[in-house]
């Protein structure tokens, strides 16, 4: 009961900010266009100096354990392969469809909801377990999923076919974020405050905005559109992901406390920029806005269930 309270209190804010953008559409009237703009600043310039700061961090981060990375990236890579699966299979979506499917049931609400509540119910000592999968999560799971994307639009057995995917992802604005805050933060030098303020006050609207930019798009299609993918997204992200990434690290050898942290790193709800990779390429907008609803409200009772089943 105690975590249940403790995921209500952490995600009430969350909802107010999608009610904000839910009555910015329907009450205030904005266009569409209007919230396709707010759409593309936050995929072009905010979100990008974000994670541009997170990547910048390389120098201070803690030792790195790669058992770790792999129990969860790992798992993230085999739950990703399976949602293409399914999305192909069973929706007989095409590859880009396919590909923010997949991301919706890999990708966590990890920097809103996954550090507060790890800190919450795993204590400090969890924290430098939760700050590298947060950088890393940056690098791996966006970059794969542009790929995946870029290589669905563009790609060929050719030459040519690598070419226009390689530019596709090279040319991201995600990826340009993550590979510049990579290059800055392998130098070991802090980033002169001068830059580092502006970006920081730019990198903390990013979260804000997309949840109000998600609301917009509840607005636009309801929570009931395309509900059966939505339904097997959250089932991939709040039971299959968990679930892989523990298996994982057992077989690894994971410490208990390390093992505690993806598990529940993997069982938190659907981040909303899986919304915005949706908007931004024009694939199941619907369906991904209403399963981030969906996969907020029921992580609450398979969060703490996934946190019984691996305590030791």
């Amino acid at each position: 009961m105690h975590t249940l309270l403790q995921q209500v209190s952490l995600s009430a804010p969350l909802f107010i900010l999608v009610f904000a953008g839910y009555g910015l559409m329907r009450l205030a009237h904005w266009s569409k266009s209007m919230a396709d703009a707010l759409t593309q600043f936050v995929f072009a310039v905010a979100l990008p100096a974000m994670l541009f700061r997170l990547m910048s961090d390389f120098a201070v981060l803690p030792p790195v354990d790669l058992r770790l990375l792999l129990a969860y990236f790992g798992g993230c890579l085999l739950v990703f392969l399976i949602g293409r699966l399914v999305a192909w299979r069973c929706f007989h979506l095409d590859g880009v469809a396919q590909s923010v499917f997949a991301l919706g049931g890999v990708f966590s609400n990890n920097v809103m909801l996954g550090l507060p509540i790890a800190r919450l119910t795993l204590g400090e000592e969890a924290v430098p377990a939760v700050a590298l999968v947060l950088v890393f999560n940056a690098l791996t799971l966006w970059t794969l999923v542009t790929v995946s994307v870029e290589w669905a639009r563009h790609g060929q057995l050719s030459a040519r076919g690598f070419y226009r995917t390689a530019r596709g992802v090279l040319t991201n604005p995600l990826v340009v974020g993550i590979v510049l805050g990579t290059l800055f933060g392998l130098t070991g030098l802090p980033l002169p405050k001068v830059l580092a303020v502006p970006l920081d006050m730019i990198a903390q609207a990013a979260a804000p905005l997309s949840l109000m930019v998600l609301g917009m798009g509840l607005a636009q299609y309801g929570v009931r559109e395309g509900w059966r993918i939505s339904a097997a997204i959250a089932a991939i992200k709040l039971l299959l992901q968990p679930l892989v990434v523990w298996g994982l690290a057992l077989v690894l050898g994971l410490p208990v406390l390390e093992t505690q942290v993806v598990v529940l790193l993997a069982a938190i709800a659907t981040g909303a920029n899986v919304y915005l990779m949706a908007r931004q390429f024009g694939v199941l907008e619907g369906p991904v806005a209403s399963c981030l609803v969906w996969t907020t409200v029921l992580a609450a009772l398979t969060m703490p269930l996934m946190l019984t089943l691996t305590a030791p």
